[in-house]
C-alpha cells in the first residue's frame, strides 16, 4: 500500500512539473514564432524515464540528496525564462527612428470626419482574459507560478528518507528563497535597469544560479536533533578532531551553499544596483538588509 502511494505521488508531482513546463515552452514558441523552441521540452520529456529509474533503484521512490526530477524540470524552465526575459528586453530597447518629432505628434492626433459622429464601442469588461495578457504579465505569471510549482511539487513527491519535520523545514526554506528570487525580476522593471542588457543578463544568471539549490536536499542533517553521530566524534571524518567534525556535516554544507548560491551573490548584485545604477526603493533596501542579516547569521551559525 505504501509503495502504491509513493507511485501515485511520484506521478502527480511529475505531472505538475510537466504541465507547467509545457505551458512555459508554448509561450516561448508563441513569442519567438519558431517551432524549433519546442526542443526545450526535452527536460520534462525525460521525466517518465527518470521516474522509472527512480522507482526501480530507490527504496522510497526518491533519491536522498539530489532530485533529478526537479533538475529536469529546471532544465526546461530556466532557458525558457531566459528567452522570454530577453525578448522583453529587446522590445523595451530604444529604436533609432529618423522621422522628425512632427510625424510622431501627428501619429497620435485623433482624426475624425466632419459631421460624422465617432463610432461607439460596446462596453468591455476590464478583466483581461489569458489571451489578452501583455507579454510582461505573461512572463511575471510564469515566473511566480514556477516557484509555487516547485514548492507544491516537492510537497507532493515522496518524502524518501526525510521525516515530516525535515520536509516542512525544506518547504519553508523554499518559500523564503522564492520571495528573494522574485525580487530580482522586479528590479528589471526599474527605469535605470529595464534597458540595460548587461545588468539584466547578470540578474538572469544569478536567478539560474540560485535555482540550483532546489534539486538539492540538504535538510537531512541528523536523524535525531541534538544527538552526536554514531561512532564518536570522528565518525564522519575518521581521525579528525572534534572541532573539525562539524565541518563535514550536511548542515554546514547547506549553510555554505545558501551563502554561495543566493545570499552572497544577491547581496553583491543589489549593492551594485544601489551604488552604480542608483536603484533606490523600499524593496531594494529591505532585501539588501535581509541579505546582509542572512549572511551574518549563517556565518555566525557556521
Amino acid at each position: 500500500m505504501c509503495r502504491l502511494l509513493n507511485v501515485l505521488l511520484a506521478l502527480l508531482s511529475r505531472f505538475l512539473f510537466a504541465v507547467h513546463g509545457v505551458v512555459t515552452v508554448w509561450r516561448v514558441v508563441a513569442v519567438k514564432q519558431e517551432p524549433l523552441y519546442w526542443l526545450l521540452l526535452t527536460g520534462v520529456a525525460l521525466l517518465g524515464l527518470e521516474m522509472a529509474v527512480t522507482l526501480k533503484c530507490t527504496r522510497n521512490a526518491e533519491w536522498k540528496w539530489f532530485s533529478p526530477m526537479v533538475f529536469l524540470y529546471l532544465s526546461t524552465v530556466i532557458p525558457s525564462i531566459w528567452f522570454l526575459e530577453l525578448s522583453l528586453l529587446q522590445s523595451k530597447a530604444p529604436v533609432n527612428d529618423s522621422s522628425g518629432p512632427e510625424l510622431h505628434l501627428l501619429a497620435h492626433l485623433p482624426i475624425t470626419a466632419v459631421g460624422v459622429p465617432p463610432p461607439t464601442c460596446p462596453p468591455r469588461s476590464h478583466i483581461k482574459g489569458i489571451g489578452e495578457l501583455d507579454p510582461e504579465n505573461w512572463v511575471a505569471g510564469l515566473e511566480q507560478t514556477m516557484l509555487i510549482v516547485l514548492v507544491l511539487g516537492r510537497w507532493l513527491m515522496p518524502k524518501g528518507d526525510m521525516s515530516r519535520d525535515q520536509l516542512s523545514q525544506l518547504l519553508m526554506v523554499y518559500v523564503g528563497l522564492g520571495a528573494d528570487i522574485l525580487d530580482i525580476f522586479d528590479t528589471f522593471k526599474e527605469p535605470e535597469v529595464k534597458t540595460n542588457r548587461a545588468v539584466v543578463t547578470v540578474g538572469l544568471a544569478l536567478f539560474s544560479w540560485a535555482l540550483m539549490q532546489f534539486p538539492l536536499v540538504l535538510t537531512q542533517t541528523q536523524s535525531t536533533l541534538g544527538k552526536p553521530p554514531q561512532g564518536g566524534p570522528g565518525a564522519l571524518c575518521p581521525g579528525a578532531p572534534a572541532a573539525l567534525t562539524s565541518c563535514c556535516s550536511s548542515e554546514v554544507w547547506s549553510l555554505l551553499l545558501t551563502v554561495g548560491l543566493q545570499d552572497g551573490p544577491f547581496l553583491i548584485y543589489r549593492l551594485y544596483l544601489m551604488a552604480q545604477e542608483q536603484v533606490l526603493n523600499q524593496l531594494m533596501i529591505f532585501f539588501t538588509c535581509k541579505n546582509i542579516l542572512i549572511v551574518l547569521l549563517e556565518l555566525y551559525r557556521i
